[in-house]
C-alpha cells in the first residue's frame, strides 16, 4: 500500500492552542485600543494624534491601522464599545440592587455615557456612511436594557406604569451636563429627582 503523504491537520488540544492564543491577543489589543481611544477622545477630541492613542494602549501604530484602517472605523468602534459597556451594566445592577435603585444607577450610568460621548457628536453627524448604523445599534442595545429595568420596578410597585424607555432616554440626555462641567453632581441629583417622580402614585 502506498503511503499517504497528504498533509493532515494536527489533532488534539496542542494543535488548537496557538489559534486561541492569537485570538486572545487580538482581543486584548483591540480592547486596549478602544479603551485608550475613548479616554483620548474625551480629553483631546476625535482628531487626537494616533501616537497618543497607541502610547496609552501600549501597542504600535501598525496594530491600530490593522484593526481600524480609517479614523472613522475607530470612532464607530469606540461608540459601539461604550454602548455595549453601558448596556451590559443593566443586568449587573439589577442583580445587585432593588429594582428602583438599579434603574436609578443605570440612568446615572447612561448620563455618564451621554456626557462623555458629546465629543463624538460632530464626527457622528458628519455624513460619513461608517456611522449610519450607529443610531440603530444604540436603540438595539439600550432599549431592551432600559425596558427590563422599568418593567421590574413597575412589577414590584416601586414606580408607576406608563413611562416608556424612549421618554427616559430623552429625559436623561436632556438632564446631562457635559463631561468636565458637572463638578457639583448636578446630573446625579437630577436623575434622582426623575426617578422620585416615577415613584409618585406607584402601586
Amino acid at each position: 500500500m502506498r503511503e499517504d503523504t497528504t498533509p493532515r491537520a494536527a489533532a488534539g488540544p496542542a494543535a488548537e492552542q496557538p489559534p486561541k492564543r492569537v485570538r486572545a491577543d487580538v482581543r486584548r489589543n483591540t480592547d486596549a485600543l478602544l479603551t485608550a481611544a475613548a479616554e483620548v477622545f474625551l480629553t483631546s477630541g476625535v482628531d487626537a494624534p494616533v501616537r497618543q492613542i497607541t502610547a496609552k494602549a501600549g501597542v504600535g501604530a501598525g496594530t491600530l491601522y490593522r484593526h481600524f484602517p480609517q479614523r472613522s472605523d475607530l470612532i464607530a468602534a469606540v461608540f459601539r464599545h461604550e454602548v455595549d459597556a453601558c448596556a451590559d451594566a443593566a443586568p449587573a445592577l439589577a442583580a445587585e440592587y432593588g429594582p428602583a435603585e438599579a434603574l436609578t444607577r443605570w440612568l446615572q450610568r447612561l448620563a455618564l455615557f451621554f456626557a462623555t460621548k458629546r465629543g463624538l457628536s460632530a464626527a457622528l453627524h458628519s455624513g460619513d456612511s461608517t456611522y449610519d448604523s450607529l443610531p440603530a445599534y444604540f436603540e438595539q442595545r439600550f432599549m431592551p436594557a432600559l425596558t427590563t429595568l422599568i418593567d421590574a420596578a413597575v412589577e414590584v410597585g416601586e414606580i408607576r406604569s406608563g413611562t416608556g424607555p424612549e421618554d427616559l432616554l430623552i429625559a436623561t440626555r436632556n438632564l446631562t451636563v457635559p463631561a468636565g462641567e458637572d463638578d457639583n453632581g448636578h446630573t446625579r441629583r437630577m436623575i434622582a429627582l426623575l426617578v422620585d417622580g416615577l415613584r409618585y402614585q406607584a402601586r
